[in-house]
């Protein structure tokens, strides 16, 4: 499952022996992987500064999964050719030990082997400075998200607009990619060359009348350039004086005259544009194999995805040009790619930091607390999972214990609906980030 738990209890020695028999129960029941979860002794500050703190992490959490969300849904959007390879796309930099700093590495994996970045988000800082930094870090990714997003938008827009006109029927369709120059007598003061739709029921009628439906028609002058399913472009070639009484004519036998005359230039700006926004919308993704080819490695039991970060148009040491990061991949994908690890990092570092406010809100002063992980077995086993945690640690809240079994009892001077109060601290990761 891609689901996980974060709980925290305190840590005399009551309640760690609680949290060994409720590793002893879930392991023996094969109800969850659980692994201690690591968080730094940050800067405890002022009680009112950190109930202030509680209510900005849970907003800045939902907005940090939401990010991350919008992020992976772009990358399906750009990835719509290669849609099967898009969580090999999601990953986030390795963070595991200084020396895997420069990995990828799936987020299941991050998650599991979490360790805070002191370099990027040092612990020792209040933690009202912390906060901001990821608070504006995020906001800066949104933005940029957002304008990148747009001008990839307008581009499909445009690119669909010019799509649909090569595709319709010859009413409104393009006739750009249909007609030549051959088609048409060019720079004559008295000739010119007209397109005419005309039924497929209608061709042999066509055929006959058409010389006669006005004067001046150069006998032997049409030819049949294109169809679709329910006629048939013709050309016809008249004299230029004659052209409204031939259309009129032409519309009373339900011969429809295309209005196009063959300019050149215009012919060939129009299929430069659509060359040009079928190049640019490929280059914002280009299928590349190169993060495939690269191998993968394993640490412990999770799969680990190798790509050597850093500025994807600079090689690292020891690369050549076509050994760098996001070789073949255009600038939206790379950019979406970097910062979706960026902000998942971030969405986790703010996990660790509402377990950390939390537990001494609930738990007091001096710190003393031990955060968990647990990672469900399977969908059906949670149930059971929560019924061995609100067993174990019943004695920290009564009260909350007593709720959840009975919906209707009330904790005085609590916000939050019962059914997300436990007797420990709690918070759900959910890394079914497609669903």
């Amino acid at each position: 499952m891609s689901e996980f738990w974060l709980i925290s209890a305190p840590g005399d020695k009551e309640n760690l022996q609680a949290l060994e028999r409720m590793n002893s129960v879930t392991s023996k029941s094969n109800l969850s992987h659980n692994t201690k979860f690591a968080i730094p002794d940050f800067k405890v500050g002022t009680l009112d500064s950190l109930v202030g703190l509680s209510d900005e992490l849970g907003k800045l959490d939902t907005f940090a999964e939401s990010l991350i969300k919008r992020m992976a849904q772009s990358v399906v959007e750009v990835m719509e050719d290669s849609k099967g390879k898009v969580h090999e796309n999601l990953l986030a930099n390795g963070g595991l030990k200084e020396k895997m700093k420069c990995l990828k590495i799936d987020l299941t994996s991050f998650v599991t082997h979490f360790e805070w970045d002191m370099a990027k988000y040092p612990a020792k800082q209040p933690l009202v400075s912390v906060v901001d930094t990821l608070a504006k870090q995020l906001a800066q990714i949104e933005t940029d998200l957002k304008s990148r997003t747009a001008a990839y938008s307008v581009l499909k827009a445009n690119l669909e607009n010019l799509e649909k006109k090569s595709t319709g029927n010859l009413f409104t369709r393009t006739l750009s990619d249909i007609v030549s120059k051959e088609d048409f007598v060019l720079d004559s003061e008295y000739l010119i060359t007209l397109l005419v739709i005309v039924p497929k029921s209608s061709y042999v009628q066509w055929q006959k009348t058409y010389e006669s439906l006005s004067d001046m028609v150069v006998p032997r002058s049409t030819k049949l350039i294109a169809e679709d399913n329910e006629g048939g472009l013709f050309t016809v070639t008249l004299f230029r004086k004659v052209i409204e009484d031939f259309k009129v004519k032409a519309k009373e036998n339900k011969f429809i005259v295309r209005e196009f005359y063959y300019d050149e230039k215009e012919i060939k700006r129009e299929r430069e544009e659509m060359t040009r926004l079928l190049s640019d919308k490929k280059q914002q993704y280009q299928t590349s194999c190169v993060a495939l080819k690269k191998g993968s490695a394993t640490y412990r039991d999770h799969k680990v995805k190798v790509t050597p970060l850093g500025n994807p148009t600079r090689p690292t040491a020891g690369q050549n040009d076509r050994e760098s990061e996001g070789e073949g991949e255009g600038p939206l994908l790379r950019w979406l790619k970097v910062n979706f690890s960026e902000a998942f990092i971030a969405w986790i570092h703010i996990k660790a930091l509402r377990v950390f406010v939390e537990s001494v809100l609930r738990y007091g002063l001096p710190v003393n607390f031990q955060a968990v992980l647990l990672q469900p077995h399977k969908k059906s086993a949670t149930k059971r999972l929560r019924e061995v945690l609100n067993s174990v640690f019943r004695h920290l809240d009564e009260v909350a214990a007593a709720s959840i079994l009975d919906a209707s009892v009330e904790i005085p001077g609590l916000q939050l609906s019962n059914q997300d109060y436990f007797p420990y601290v709690y918070f759900h990761i959910d890394l079914s980030l497609l669903d």
